[in-house]
């Protein structure tokens, strides 16, 4: 019986001596000056890569596709020289000479591209005003149109994701205004056997307004029907020539 007290004795010391030391610890801690406690929540890595901006300039690490010069950075479609022309800065669709394509790929972007539609309209409406179009990886396309006071469906008009998702809000300005896109786009993912694992996803802000809040691309644009998924990898970005003189310029990319 002795014993038995004794070891009973000896565990509620033990006991209380952790009480004690916990106690003092929590106690301890509760004294920290605020800056201490502050400290205790600050990561120091990874230290973010340095960025230089300017109003006037892409990001220091942005690709420029087209600086207002020369179509050194595209080709056609079928791998010749690209047919569009320059004039005074930008970049303007050469109709019925077909669509033009970048020389380098990219998989998940940040995109700014800026564009006018033309300011003959007369004649003109719904789809055949100012058509053109941004496809992220030659695949899923940014529909360009000009919008103004121009009805169509709303899934086909400008910022809509074509015949897939309508865009938030009618951002756009009148024929012959310049207007901007900037894309963030994540790219599908595919395992090894071709089979997707994760869609691609696309956010868009139409002249400074979020008009496509990460939204799922359903498959690869299609004007008829909903084509599925193919497995691919890093691809191009894809200008189209709709048979609108529509004009680009400052255009960059950022690789996420």
């Amino acid at each position: 019986m002795q014993a038995k007290t004794i070891k009973k004795n000896t565990v509620l010391t033990i006991v209380s001596l952790c009480c004690f030391v916990l106690g003092f610890e929590a106690a301890a801690k509760e004294k920290k000056e605020p800056w201490e406690l502050a400290q205790e929540t600050e990561v120091w890595e990874p230290v973010p890569k340095v960025v230089t901006t300017s109003e006037k300039n892409p990001p220091s690490d942005a690709v420029v596709l087209f600086d207002g010069k020369s179509l050194d950075q595209w080709q056609g479609v079928d791998g010749g020289a690209a047919r569009w022309h320059v004039d005074k800065g930008a970049m303007v669709v050469a109709p019925k000479t077909g669509d033009i394509r970048t020389k380098e790929t990219f998989c998940d972007i940040q995109l700014h591209i800026e564009w006018k539609s033309p300011k003959e309209t007369r004649g003109l409406e719904g789809q055949g005003r100012g058509n053109s179009g941004v496809f992220l990886q030659e695949r899923y396309e940014v529909q360009i149109l000009d919008s103004y006071k121009n009805e169509t469906y709303p899934n086909g008009q400008a910022a809509s994701v074509y015949k897939q998702s309508i865009p938030l809000a009618n951002a756009s300005r009148g024929p012959d205004v310049w207007q901007n896109y900037d894309i963030i786009f994540r790219s599908p993912r595919f395992d090894e056997e071709g089979t997707l694992i994760k869609p691609a996803y696309v956010t868009v802000l139409h002249n400074g307004v979020l008009v496509q809040d990460h939204v799922e691309i359903q498959g690869p644009t299609s004007w008829i029907g909903q084509p599925p998924y193919e497995a691919h990898g890093c691809a191009p970005l894809r200008l189209q020539d709709h048979g609108n003189p529509v004009s680009f310029r400052n255009i960059w990319v950022r690789k996420l």
